[in-house]
């Protein structure tokens, strides 16, 4: 009898529960060779995006930074400036906000294209440092983080958004960004950091 009980477990209440968790659809690798990619979030945008996600998306952005310095993963900073209109690496709000914990060591991109990967470096730094997983954070959800998702993917990454951590000038925007793609929470990334190389 307890032999059937817990097939019955098994097949029934276990799938359940994974799917009210928020791990990843996807089969977590062994060998995953992690990068977090930080996108946009400079001064001259920021202000275009809803502010009820701005507080908690940066806090979070902060938080991914921190976890991921902590385990000795890359983050790479990415930049938007667009030809005609700026700003330019120099100009005023082309900077992120000085409360965002990136470094000066951290590879840096600048991009004139919504993904980071159309002709930019991205790519070669990934591929140097034998990344084969990306997690994307930054704004606009429905642009410049959403085409970089897509380009990573063509590319052969594995690719997740960190949700909460991506911003757009519309919040239900973001939540379709959310749903729509491969997205985990700051406590999973957390959870598949610590089990690298385990």
């Amino acid at each position: 009898m307890k032999e059937i009980l817990f097939v019955v477990l098994s097949l029934v209440v276990v799938p359940v529960l994974l799917a009210q968790t928020d791990m990843p659809r996807k089969p977590l690798s062994k060998d995953m060779k992690p990068a977090l990619i930080v996108i946009d979030i400079q001064e001259r945008y920021l202000p275009m995006m809803v502010q009820e996600e701005k507080d908690m998306a940066l806090r979070i952005i902060n938080g991914a930074i921190w976890l991921f310095r902590k385990h000795e993963v890359p983050v790479i900073r990415v930049y938007h400036s667009d030809p005609q209109f700026g700003p330019k690496p120099g100009e005023e709000g082309f900077e992120f906000p000085s409360s965002v914990i990136i470094t000066e060591d951290d590879p840096k991109v600048i991009k004139n294209y919504p993904s980071a990967f159309t002709k930019t470096t991205l790519e070669e730094i990934l591929r140097k440092k034998n990344i084969n997983t990306v997690f994307l954070c930054g704004l606009s959800a429905v642009g410049c983080v959403l085409a970089t998702y897509y380009g990573s993917m063509d590319r052969g990454f594995e690719t997740f958004m960190v949700r909460n951590a991506i911003i757009s000038h519309k919040a239900e925007y973001t939540e379709v960004v959310q749903d729509i793609t491969e997205t985990v929470s700051f406590k999973t990334l957390q959870f598949m950091l610590e089990h690298l190389r385990k």
